[in-house]
């Protein structure tokens, strides 16, 4: 419990501190953002924000990460696992294709940077690499940190796939949700926060993991994850990056995550999912996040269909803007809709455990 609390730590005084910097650099280099012209129009005074201050998030995980391993040698903790690193490097690599996206908008002074296809090449090797990788390295126990099963709040037993499947299907998790992250990402800390919310009960999960995991605590609900403590410390991280990123990210913004951190905060959701066995719970947990991106999915294939809007804007939380609701009201609104998502989803999660238990 000491090194989560180190790495939220850690990563909370990194995110805050170097957050500042980011903006008076950026600021001073034009790295401001673009803003959609058809988007509401109070919008529009947002124009030349910092961007890419999600390189504040990810340095906070890695310092929140690290740090609290190093500071964990002191009385004999466990050092990194392949899990965590796996994860830590899915995020990475996400939020590197971000970075280049990010880039490319400020450079050329548009909202569009990488076309489709090479953000779409760019989360495939990242994903594809992220998958194969995680059928390998077994524990002592066998485990490896990816399972070829389908899981809810671990392995469903009759949904089975091979590896090449089971690649495909990380894939399709990461792509849904590196993109679900994104498109949420359009109010003023409403990533942010909500991503705080959503990691904060990933610690709680994986915490419960480890303390009932099945190699050091064999009966009745235990768990096979392997490594859940080191991806409680990744979560920790994540969380307190995400809330001192928050401080300066709160509307009014300072400074923009970019695609930078949200692209790599959705692929450490989607690495997350598969790590801990909760591919399916992650659905509940990150509900706002696959609101969204069904809200835009909706909205394409009904225009497309009827040439008419379900609604005046998405992704919806614009929706919400243009039907006169203030801009902090939406993003209140939905952090309080991601919390009762996170709190369903811990809900669901204790309920598994008591029905495996006999309780």
């Amino acid at each position: 419990m000491r090194q989560i609390l180190f790495a939220s730590g850690i990563a909370l005084f990194v995110s805050i501190l170097l957050t500042p910097v980011l903006i008076k650099a950026f600021s001073r280099q034009g790295f401001g953002q673009e803003i959609r012209v058809e988007g509401p129009a109070s919008h529009q005074s947002k124009r030349g924000t910092p961007t890419m201050g999600g390189v504040a998030i990810i340095a906070g995980i890695w310092a929140g990460y690290w740090g609290s391993h190093l500071i964990g040698i002191g009385y004999h903790a466990d050092g990194p696992s392949v899990s965590g690193l796996l994860v830590l490097g899915l995020a990475t690599a996400l939020g590197g294709v971000g970075f280049m996206d990010d880039l490319i908008k400020i450079r050329k002074q548009r909202n569009l940077g990488l076309n489709k296809t090479a953000k779409l090449v760019g989360q495939f090797g990242a994903a594809i690499a992220f998958g194969f990788l995680a059928l390998q390295f077994p524990g002592a126990s066998g485990l490896t940190p990816g399972s070829t099963h389908v899981s809810y709040v671990r392995d469903i037993t009759f949904l089975s796939m091979g590896a090449m499947v089971f690649i495909l299907w990380t894939y399709f998790l990461v792509s849904a949700f590196s993109n679900a992250v994104n498109l949420t990402d359009g109010l003023d800390g409403l990533a942010a926060g909500s991503m705080s919310l959503a990691l904060g009960a990933y610690v709680i999960i994986t915490f419960w993991q480890y303390r009932n995991a099945c190699e050091t605590s064999a009966g009745q609900g235990c768990y096979d994850v392997r490594d859940p403590l080191d991806l409680a410390l990744l979560c920790g991280a994540g969380a307190g990056a995400c809330v001192g990123f928050l401080w300066w990210n709160a509307a009014p913004a300072k400074i923009f995550m970019g695609d930078t951190g949200s692209l790599a905060l959705g692929g450490m959701l989607a690495g997350l999912s598969i790590t801990t066995r909760t591919e399916l719970l992650m659905v509940v947990i990150g509900a706002l996040f696959v609101a969204e991106a069904a809200s835009v999915l909706i909205q394409v294939a009904v225009f497309r269909s009827s040439r008419r809007r379900i609604f005046r804007m998405a992704p919806f939380h614009h929706h919400f803007e243009l039907a006169g609701w203030a801009e902090t009201t939406v993003i209140i609104r939905f952090w309080l809709l991601a919390a009762i998502a996170s709190a369903i989803g811990l809900f669901l999660f204790y309920s598994e455990y008591l029905a495996a238990v006999g309780d």
